[in-house]
């Protein structure tokens, strides 16, 4: 069966971001930098605030667990150590990652520049058309990214191409499970009250094609520019897509 015949058939179209509608690149140069060169002005300049306060709490929880659990290399987080936070998070950024802990203080980050204008969300130039296409075709659209449901929205809601939110009927990131966790698309699938037959997932990485299509989801793989090369298996056990298809009206 064809992506087109995979698509007609499906009435949920599930998307990963990174690799998939957005490129690489563009998160882990152009935000991740972002991040990394604001970090410590960031911190120094909202280090009173209510929210940065509820940032520094869960870091240093997450430091406390990471001592616990004697994690390598760690950076310890004392009272008042504007320097010891900004190395703990690039600490945890060199690693990728992706504790609850640095995923909030990178979304509020990334709000700011977002907000100021430095920042616009990347989309390859197939996915809106797409996706218009998708949703007029009466499919519903779903996010699941290993970033946070805030990440998500600042994206799409300052893309290049403007606000695009409201060509999807939700989102999903880690809290319903890791994206190579057969578990994960079932727990989608059950908030989402539908069957997994009913659901079309399309991603850039094979472990969570391969996740996906065990919990009974139909599963593509999408090839871009930057991404890391599919196996020759990959390529039999998969439809691959280089581009998103358009749906006849």
């Amino acid at each position: 069966m064809g992506i087109e015949d995979t698509l007609e058939k499906a009435n949920i179209v599930l998307l990963d971001i990174e690799g998939t509608t957005t490129s690489i690149s563009y998160v882990k140069e152009t935000l991740f930098g972002f991040i990394r060169s604001n970090l410590e002005h960031y911190v120094k300049t909202h280090w009173n605030d209510a929210e940065f306060q509820e940032d520094l709490v869960v870091l240093k929880q997450q430091a406390h667990k990471d001592k616990i659990n004697k994690v390598e290399g760690l950076i310890e987080i004392p009272d008042g150590s504007i320097a010891a936070v900004v190395k703990n998070v690039l600490w945890q950024m060199d690693l990728d990652r992706k504790t609850k802990a640095l995923k909030q203080l990178q979304g509020h980050i990334m709000h700011e520049g977002y907000n100021n204008g430095e920042l616009k969300g990347h989309m390859y130039p197939d996915v809106l058309p797409a996706l218009k296409s998708w949703v007029s075709k009466g499919k519903k659209l779903y996010i699941y990214s290993s970033g946070s449901i805030e990440a998500q929205k600042l994206l799409f809601g300052h893309s290049e191409e403007g606000n695009i939110l409201e060509l999807f009927s939700g989102h999903f990131d880690t809290a319903v499970g890791g994206k190579t966790d057969t578990a994960s698309y079932m727990n989608i699938s059950n908030e989402l009250n539908c069957r997994c037959q009913d659901v079309l997932f399309l991603t850039d990485v094979p472990k969570e094609a391969r996740a996906a299509k065990s919990a009974g989801m139909e599963a593509v793989l999408v090839v871009r520019e930057g991404n890391a090369p599919l196996s020759e298996e990959d390529k039999v056990s998969f439809s691959v897509i280089s581009s998103f298809p358009m749906l006849s009206c």
